[in-house]
């Protein structure tokens, strides 16, 4: 995930794209998600008293939601604003290769924890499944539109990805949001 963020930023700044800046933003989200996740299970590794458990999963939920939200106003912001200005992004091989293993990636990765969270029943992982199909989304959202951009210079058609991307980003982000009112609410 570290990889995929460094290698999606780094060729969205080199190609002026901001489809694949969100992309690589949205793994540093599934990173940041992650780390969470991690933070919440290993309180409960611990062995912490269940009001202490029950505290993190709410606050853990809750971050997960508010970048999942995040990541939705930027792609309003960027994906309006560059095709109001008409910043011409080029195309970049690097990001159709990057969004391309992620395609394949993020979805078994998905249905893993969605897996594990048939054990253990967490908000939080659900969260974190969700940003997890989110980056599934972003990347073929990516991949279609880099792509299309590079095969045959059309600039535009990264932000009409983004905009469309926002679709499923916003349910998403409605997902999460419905598990952290869920888990403040207990």
């Amino acid at each position: 995930m570290a990889a995929e963020a460094v290698l999606a930023i780094g060729a969205g700044i080199a190609a002026r794209s901001v489809l694949l800046t969100a992309f690589g933003f949205d793994s540093m989200i599934e990173l940041l998600s992650g780390a969470i996740l991690l933070w919440r299970l290993s309180s409960e590794a611990r062995g912490s008293d269940a009001s202490h458990r029950e505290g993190v999963e709410r606050r853990a939920t809750v971050i997960s939601a508010a970048l999942l939200a995040l990541l939705c106003v930027y792609l309003v912001l960027v994906g309006l604003g560059g095709i109001v200005l008409q910043l011409h992004p080029s195309g970049s091989v690097l990001g159709v290769a990057v969004s391309a293993v992620a395609v394949i990636v993020m979805p078994v990765l998905a249905w893993r924890k969605r897996g594990v969270n048939l054990v253990i029943g967490s908000p939080a992982l659900r969260a974190d499944i969700a940003e997890t199909v989110t980056c599934a989304y972003m990347a073929a959202a990516t991949l279609a539109g880099a792509g299309l951009n590079v095969a045959f210079g059309w600039w535009w058609a990264e932000y009409a990805a983004a905009l469309a991307l926002l679709i499923f980003v916003v349910m998403e982000a409605r997902e999460a949001i419905e598990a952290a009112r869920g888990a403040e609410a207990s």
